[in-house]
């Protein structure tokens, strides 16, 4: 008789961030390797920190 094996989540996601500056939406990765920049106003919205990147803008949603 089997066992059922849980399948582990991922801690890593897509995010949906909102600029602060302009209130543009961008969708980003949550564990980035360079800097994310907004597309209109050019405002850091991700910061690469080696593992979980420093969100600066606003995070409306996670996307699964």
């Amino acid at each position: 008789m089997k066992e059922n094996v849980l399948i582990p989540k991922p801690n890593s996601s897509f995010l949906n961030i909102q600029c602060s500056k302009c209130e543009e939406t961008s969708i980003i990765y949550s564990h980035t390797t360079s800097n994310i920049y907004c597309k209109s106003c050019n405002e850091l919205l991700a910061e690469k920190s080696g593992g979980k990147a420093k969100i600066n803008g606003n995070i409306v949603s996670a996307l699964d």
